[in-house]
């Protein structure tokens, strides 16, 4: 019931768990994953603020401003664009604000945590008299690192992932696990699980499974590529704030291509097209136009100086 196979590739993973407990006490992996992906960004931003002669002391002081503030954001997205889940006829005030404030039963999504994290860095930049365009190309790093990781999250939850396919990444989740975890049928009544994968179940070791696109994988290894590329390119970059502009774009691109796999994104009605999608073409056409316009006047002010 635990497992999860990639068949394509020839790989079982046995009893990959949700949660270890301590103590009697239930700690998620998601949890864990999250804590380290802050820790691990953090030397990152530490190194690369040292590399570039900025105090790296004021990256920590912005994780600490920013840990709230970003999941209160992450939640408030979901849940403004999930109201349906929350919102129900004769359920109480008290019991929808509990519901909607329990984060453990899931409902997080990035673009809010993002959202909120780069207010609080302007705040942040403002309240230190620290220059923003450098602040974010030195965050950047960090955030993909997060990003990874927490994808990484999705995985042990067995939740971000596809539509049914039948391909050479396909990943297969066993039903007995979401029966198990009194979760199917709400899964299939909101069409996380969709008619498509309930009709294409394959069957391993006398059990069904649903067989999808492990969506986590290919956004995290998306976001691996970007940070390698980033990595690379930072000694050359032409302007502050190219960075992060190279992120908000390589980032929105994947999204646009990642979200159209999904069977669990949010949906926007009126333009029947999911939310992260229009986000993430929004932020590539914005960071397109500005990038465009940045190297241009890089490139005008580069040929003066050399006439000079």
């Amino acid at each position: 019931m635990y497992d999860i196979k990639f068949p394509g590739l020839g790989i079982t993973l046995h009893n990959v768990k949700e949660s270890i407990t301590i103590f009697g006490f239930e700690i998620k992996f998601y949890g864990i994953i999250i804590a380290l992906g802050f820790l691990l960004a953090y030397i990152v931003a530490s190194r690369e603020a040292k590399r570039t002669g900025q105090n790296d002391e004021d990256y920590l002081d912005y994780i600490l401003w920013m840990i709230i503030p970003a999941i209160v954001g992450a939640r408030l997205y979901y849940v403004l664009f999930s109201l349906d889940e929350y919102v129900e006829k004769g359920k109480g005030i008290g019991k929808t604000l509990l519901d909607i404030i329990n984060i453990r039963n899931g409902g997080l999504a990035i673009y809010g945590g993002l959202i909120a994290g780069i207010i609080v860095a302007i705040i942040f930049c403002r309240k230190r008299g620290i220059k923003f365009a450098l602040f974010f190309d030195t965050a950047v790093m960090s955030i993909l690192i997060g990003q990874i990781m927490g994808r990484w999250g999705n995985f042990f939850n067995r939740e971000a992932f596809g539509e049914y396919t039948d391909s050479l990444f396909r990943m297969c989740i066993p039903t007995d696990y979401f029966v198990n975890n009194g979760s199917l049928a709400s899964l299939l009544n909101c069409g996380v699980i969709t008619e498509k994968m309930a009709s294409n179940v394959v069957v391993y070791d006398a059990m069904n499974w649903i067989s999808v696109h492990p969506t986590f994988l290919y956004e995290s290894l998306w976001n691996l590529g970007l940070l390698i590329f980033i990595m690379i390119y930072r000694k050359h970059k032409k302007f502050d704030g190219e960075l992060g502009l190279m992120y908000i774009w390589g980032y929105g691109l994947g999204r646009v291509w990642i979200e159209g796999l999904r069977s669990d994104s949010l949906m926007v009605s009126v333009l029947n097209m999911r939310v992260s999608q229009l986000i993430a073409a929004a932020c590539v056409l914005f960071a397109s136009v500005i990038l465009v316009k940045k190297r241009m006047d890089w490139a005008k002010k580069s040929s003066v100086d050399v006439k000079q």
